[in-house]
């Protein structure tokens, strides 16, 4: 384990890491992100004090690059962070990468996932998975940063959390469903976690035109299933997820 107060980026530092031949399960822990990233490439805001911030180096076995689609790596992050968190919080997973809640119909972000893979030649070497959570109302972006609404753990279970505890959980839970990557237990584990089943959504694409429909649930590869309007079943590996509201 490697702890900074202040760092760029956890996952940066993860990544030279690798590189220099980084054992399984090595981990990178800030207290603060200067420039912390998630998906698409946008800033993840983590001031000092208030969040966790960690990137944990996974180096897959024997058999694991081709048993394990790469998505659920990223679900892995995911269901732990839900799991770790306290049980009143109700957490959910809004494919394919952040842990929301919508209780009371009003949806924040308390997590984001950021899984990447690093490659030597055609193998897969490690994957290098970034979690953060915002725990304090100080970790909470400004309104104008958001592309989705955010809150925080401390708002929702109204008490203060221990971080370094949260952290202990993170891991715990990592562990517990990284044994069972392949397993029908941690698909069905996801797939109940799901948020926004039922319900329409629009899915928006960099490459290609959006996909809108209702969420049927996830695929045995951790594809998201949706049936549009005409009863056409379309199961997606991509894309931003937006709620159909009023739909």
């Amino acid at each position: 384990m490697r702890y900074f107060a202040t760092v760029g980026s956890t996952n940066d530092l993860a990544t030279r890491w690798v590189e220099a031949s980084a054992p399984d399960l090595s981990l990178v822990v800030a207290d603060e992100q200067t420039r912390g990233r998630g998906r698409l490439n946008r800033r993840w805001f983590t001031p000092p004090g208030a969040a966790l911030a960690l990137s944990l180096i996974l180096r897959p076995g024997v058999g694991e690059q081709d048993a394990v689609s790469p998505y659920f790596y990223t679900a892995l992050g995911a269901l732990a962070t839900c799991d770790a968190l306290p049980p009143q919080v109700q957490a959910q997973i809004k494919w394919p990468n952040d842990v929301i809640i919508t209780q009371d119909l009003d949806p924040g972000k308390l997590a984001g996932i950021l899984a990447e893979a690093h490659w030597q030649g055609q193998e897969l070497a490690a994957i290098i998975l970034g979690i953060g959570i915002n725990v304090a109302p100080y970790s909470v972006p400004p309104d104008e940063q958001l592309h989705y609404p955010a809150t925080c753990v401390e708002a929702v279970v109204k008490a203060k959390i221990d971080r370094w505890s949260l952290l202990h959980a993170v891991l715990e839970r990592l562990l517990y469903w990284r044994e069972r990557l392949c397993t029908q237990e941690f698909l069905a584990a996801w797939d109940a976690r799901l948020a926004f089943r039922g319900e329409w959504v629009r899915v928006s694409f960099a490459d290609q035109p959006p996909v809108e429909g209702q969420i049927l649930g996830l695929t045995a590869e951790g594809r998201l299933q949706l049936r549009d309007r005409q009863g056409v079943l379309h199961e997606l590996t991509g894309g931003e997820l937006n709620v159909r509201k009023g739909v």
